[in-house]
């Protein structure tokens, strides 16, 4: 399962630091940033998702996003 975000993130080192704190909360996904797609795209990847701990990890982390369908 995969699901992808539109993010506000701009800096390298900004999507490493949320990465690592995503990586923390939930070590099963697979995660990553596509910074030069227009939508500044973050992409995790697992067997399942938990949408709901996803969204409130971004909230805490001051990430605004969008669910991609």
């Amino acid at each position: 399962m995969v699901e992808v975000f539109k993010t506000n993130v701009l800096e390298v080192e900004d999507a490493n630091t949320i990465i690592q704190k995503l990586n923390e909360q939930l070590p099963d996904c697979k995660i990553n940033f596509d910074l030069e797609d227009c939508d500044k795209i973050l992409r995790i990847e697992s067997h399942s998702i938990d949408l709901v701990e996803i969204k409130k990890l971004l909230h805490k982390l001051n990430c605004k996003f969008e669910l991609l369908e």
